[in-house]
Order: structure tokens, then C-alpha cells, then sequence
């Protein structure tokens, strides 16, 4: 991680920006911590929405402690689906010899 003071970063944010690309910056003010800049090269608009939204983290970490699932049938049977059915060695083809 680098590490820059404000005055610096200010005079050569663009390079802080490029640098953060592959690592991430430390700005700091009076020799303290002040911010992290952190790049999003690949990132969308929308997944940098989630991924700095704390009301989505929270509802994922809700989700991650509830132990309910649904069995594969049932979610095939909500989807309009058939069922799902096993296939026999026949219906798999010969193996190519």
C-alpha cells in the first residue's frame, strides 16, 4: 500500500488514481490517516453502488445467516420447469473409443 500526504496527492492525484489501479493509496493529513483511494478499473457504475451501499451488505449478511433453502424441485416446480430427472448411461451417449 502507498502512502501519500495530502499536498502531494493533491498536486499528483491523477497518478494517485493510476497507482490505485494495482494498489491501494493511503492520503494522509498531518501524518495521520485521512482517506484510501481505491481503484475501480472494471467496475460499473452499479457495482460500485453495491459495493459502498452499507443497507446492501446488511441485507446480505442477513441472508448469509438464514440456514432456510429450497429444495431443487421446488424451485423447478416455481419456474415452470419439469422435473429434474436423472440420466441413464443410455441416454448419455457412448463414450467415443
Amino acid at each position: 500500500m502507498k502512502v501519500v500526504g495530502l499536498r502531494e496527492a493533491k498536486q499528483k492525484l491523477s497518478r494517485c488514481i493510476d497507482v490505485s489501479q494495482r494498489e491501494g493509496v493511503v492520503i494522509t493529513r498531518h501524518g495521520k490517516p485521512a482517506a484510501v483511494v481505491v481503484g475501480l478499473k472494471g467496475y460499473d457504475m452499479e457495482d460500485v453502488g453495491y459495493m459502498t451501499d452499507p443497507e446492501f451488505w446488511r441485507m446480505i449478511d442477513e441472508r448469509r445467516k438464514e440456514t432456510r433453502t429450497i429444495p431443487i424441485a421446488e424451485v423447478r416446480r416455481q419456474l415452470g420447469l419439469p422435473p429434474f430427472r436423472k440420466r441413464t448411461r443410455k441416454a448419455r451417449g457412448k463414450r467415443a473409443g
